[in-house]
């Protein structure tokens, strides 16, 4: 049927769980339709809102649309749509920002209700009745186990040569009736290339020709080209202690233009044969494998350009042999990533001077895109590497200040911090040792004596010597900055 038929099925105060996970693999057509059908409902005076669970982020023709209509009341776990940001930070919606590997045993666990009905989008229905997966898996899984409902969105333009680069695991189990996952390589197939529905919950089927959209990344710049140079020497001596081979660990990275930068300094430092156990392949992974650089990775979704899309279809059947998709359960699943040893290299908005990271609020409230499955690699990688540029706004922003105004990751769970400034190997230090150490090599120059004289005045004056704190002045940079937009104190 059309999307407009099928968006009738969607009542106000329902819970809809959609597919798509960082801008791949999404609804294409029916959010548009439901969200047409809320600006409708509104402007006859009648409140029409929904809970919204998803794997991550999706587009504007999903996150966009709905919040452009306020159409939701209630959105999980994972977003970077600037529409749907701004509602969030203006208070007219809630958003529930949590661990990714977290959100299908919630779900499981019944701490978000009911699941009224699932959006999931698909490349195509086998004879059997089996689904064929987009170019993400995420939490589909769960939702077509959940739902009381399901609309299928068939999408013509998603390669039908994906078809067998899936792994759908369906051994998972409630406490306290689970077992071991047993996943010992990334190359390990421990479930199944469909994913299953009872056909007796599809009430629509739609079919779609859209691809997913996603955004370009900024060509790499000199700041991102720094902060992989460090990255790679510290990797280096690494090998040469004897803690990591030539093929290091799996490696897991976030998204974005340094993990770009960082990923072809791998292919630039002369790798070979690595390994990935992530959440998505962006662009930078497509071009390692493709040289060579990673031989075999596992992650949960693509994230890739259109310039990204187009190398995947033209030499799809080289990546189909070294890419593997899994449910995000999976792919973050703490025990596994502990297990594998995972390097895991995540983004940050700041960090305090004894490691503490904040990678989702600006000025402790205003939030960016979430925590993502940053928390469940650094938790339980071999190692927990974070990376941001010194500073922010023109050097208005440091990106070390003496206190986190928000922590994601606390300074247990934060090994390594690197900024083009360069590297703090935090392991192994008390938190004052931490503190200079971080000082000393990552702060901005034009900080570093701010951050010095806080550090200096607080091992002196703190209540208390192990975490030296002024608590009168701690978030004095960024109350500062709300004031005046600048941390820095005028001359």
């Amino acid at each position: 049927m059309s999307a407009e038929q099928a968006a009738e099925f969607i009542k106000p105060g329902m819970t809809v769980a959609m597919s798509g996970f960082t801008g791949a693999g999404y609804p294409k057509a029916v959010p548009g339709a439901l969200a047409a059908q809320m600006e409708r409902q509104h402007a006859a005076g009648k409140d029409f809102k929904i809970n919204v669970l998803t794997g991550a982020s999706t587009a504007p023709e999903l996150d966009g649309v709905l919040a452009k209509a306020e159409g939701m009341n209630l959105r999980l776990p994972y977003m970077s749509d600037p529409e749907l940001r701004r509602r969030i930070n203006d208070g007219n919606m809630e958003y529930m920002d949590i661990h990714l590997s977290h959100v299908a045993q919630h779900a499981w666990f019944g701490f978000y209700g009911k699941i009224d009905l699932a959006i999931v989008e698909v490349v195509g229905v086998t004879a059997e009745g089996a689904l064929i997966p987009s170019s993400s898996v995420g939490n589909n899984k769960t939702w077509l186990e959940m739902a009381d409902k399901v609309i299928i969105e068939v999408n013509s333009q998603q390669p039908a040569a994906m078809e067998g680069m899936h792994d759908v695991y369906y051994g998972t189990a409630l406490p306290p009736h689970r077992k071991p996952i047993d996943l010992r390589t990334v190359r390990d197939r421990i479930g199944q290339q469909y994913m299953n529905v009872d056909v007796n919950k599809i009430v629509a089927v739609v079919e779609t020709d859209a691809p997913d959209r996603l955004s370009p990344f900024a060509p790499v710049d000199e700041t991102s080209e720094k902060i992989a140079d460090h990255l790679l020497t510290f990797l280096d001596s690494e090998i040469r202690a004897g803690r990591l081979s030539e093929k290091l660990l799996p490696l897991q990275s976030g998204v974005g233009n340094i993990a770009n930068a960082v990923l072809a300094g791998l292919s630039r430092g002369g790798y070979k044969g690595l390994t990935a156990y992530t959440e998505v392949i962006q662009d930078g992974m497509l071009e390692l494998i493709k040289d060579g650089t990673i031989e075999f990775a596992s992650a949960t979704s693509f994230s890739l350009s259109s310039e990204g899309i187009e190398e995947f279809n033209r030499n799809v059947d080289h990546y189909r042999k070294r890419i593997l998709l899994r449910a995000q359960e999976i792919s973050n699943h703490p025990e596994i990533i502990r297990r594998l040893g995972c390097i895991a290299l995540n983004g940050m908005i700041e960090a305090d001077i004894y490691g503490n990271v904040n990678s989702t609020n600006v000025l402790g409230s205003h939030v960016m895109n979430g925590i993502g499955g940053s928390g469940d690699f650094a938790r339980n990688g071999y190692l927990s590497v974070f990376m941001s540029p010194s500073t922010a706004k023109g050097g208005k922003i440091s990106g070390i200040v003496p206190m986190a105004s928000h922590v994601d990751h606390t300074e247990h769970d934060t090994m390594i911090l690197i900024t083009e400034q360069g590297l703090a190997d935090l392991r192994g230090h008390s938190p004052k040792q931490r503190a200079q150490i971080v000082i000393d090599n990552c702060a901005h120059p034009e900080y570093r004596p701010m951050l010095q004289d806080y550090f200096d005045r607080a091992c002196k004056e703190s209540y208390g010597k192990h975490t030296p704190h002024l608590l009168g002045e701690a978030l004095s940079w960024h109350e500062r900055f709300r004031q005046t937009g600048d941390m820095r104190p005028a001359n």
